[in-house]
């Protein structure tokens, strides 16, 4: 089986990496096309062909600039063109990059799967014609949570959607922390709700905030809002000072708004075997329940927020209850278990 995996704005390098990897210890040859990764070094392929199709100019001399969108729209279609005569028997996108252009432009001889990692995106959500066109271009959409499944089920034909949940991101960072310590971990943007977890901090006696993550968006207000009650760790991090900030968390927080489908970065918690406190918006509230790995709270629920972080950390008998609760989702939810399910759906088509 030869998979064609792309990822045209190298959104999700992580993920990218780990599944082009588990596929290839399955068995199938594999090649990963992206674009050059503007924030570091992608992880080093593993069994599988990693090739730089995309964005070549906009990617590595634009980087943040403005300027980097207009530029990346004009490569956007030789890309596309380059994409097209790649010889495979399945081709896997994770990201459409510019919707619009995509649906005009994309086309393949070769079947084509989408994975909606957040069934809609923000920016295009409301051009719900736009993506009934698009869905109608793949034989099978794959989404990471059933909440996921019904929101396209009117989008996309309920045959040719597929649910495969998003695999942990394992690690085993040494333990340090300090009982106390509520973490926030990844990019920091406006959805991401970084707000509510600084109020329900403030809220909780003795209790800190670890701010890990790169921001796209200013952080003052954040850091007047918090006072001495976080520690920032800011920029793109490292595996190394992403496994440190896991080490020391006590329990992580994503207060998301309803913007997405499942965050790599709670993946990334469970993995390390950190409770999480989610609210219920998106897929975020399936693997937590299913491994009674933390609490759900509503959507906005800023007092729930606050009292379900204060239980865990007030009563050692529910944290260890929690820790357990992440470590099954470590065992079961791998990726060689998501390989296997990828597979199985790409001999559908062929």
């Amino acid at each position: 089986m030869r998979v064609l995996l792309a990822d045209p704005p190298a959104f999700t390098p992580p993920y990218d990496h780990a599944l082009a990897s588990a596929l290839a210890r399955a068995g199938a040859e594999v090649e990963l096309v992206t674009s050059p990764f503007r924030f570091g070094e992608p992880p080093a392929p593993d069994g599988y062909r990693r090739t730089e199709l995309f964005y070549p100019i906009s990617s590595r001399v634009f980087r943040r600039s403005k300027l980097r969108i207009p530029v990346k729209l004009v490569e956007h279609p030789i890309g596309l063109a380059r994409l097209r005569r790649r010889d495979a028997d399945v081709v896997h996108l994770q990201w459409l990059a510019a919707p619009e252009l995509d649906d005009k432009l994309l086309r393949s001889t070769h079947p084509l799967v989408f994975t909606a990692h957040d069934v809609l995106p923000r920016r295009t959500a409301a051009k719900r014609d736009l993506w009934r066109r698009l869905f109608a271009r793949f034989a099978r959409v794959v989404v990471h949570s059933e909440r996921g499944r019904d929101q396209l089920a009117e989008l996309v034909d309920p045959e040719h959607l597929r649910v495969i949940p998003h695999p942990v991101f394992p690690s085993h960072p040494e333990r340090r922390d300090d009982g106390r310590t509520l973490l926030s971990l990844g990019i920091i943007r406006e959805y991401k709700g970084l707000r509510d977890a600084i109020e329900a901090t403030r809220r909780i006696d003795g209790a800190r905030l670890l701010v890990a993550g790169d921001p796209l968006e200013p952080v003052d207000g954040y850091r007047a809002a918090a006072g001495d009650r976080a520690e920032w760790r800011l920029g793109y991090l490292s595996e190394g000072e992403i496994d440190a900030a896991l080490g020391e968390a006590t329990v992580a927080l994503f207060p998301y708004k309803p913007q997405i489908d499942q965050s790599g970065a709670l993946l990334r918690a469970l993995g390390a075997g950190v409770p999480v406190v989610t609210y219920d918006v998106g897929g975020l509230a399936e693997p937590v329940r299913r491994f009674e790995a933390g609490r759900v709270v509503p959507a906005g629920d800023i007092a729930g927020l606050t009292e379900a972080a204060r239980a865990l950390l007030d009563d050692p008998q529910a944290l260890e209850q929690a820790r357990a609760g992440a470590e099954r989702a470590r065992r079961e939810l791998t990726w060689d278990a998501s390989a296997r399910a990828h597979l199985e759906l790409y001999e559908e088509l062929v």
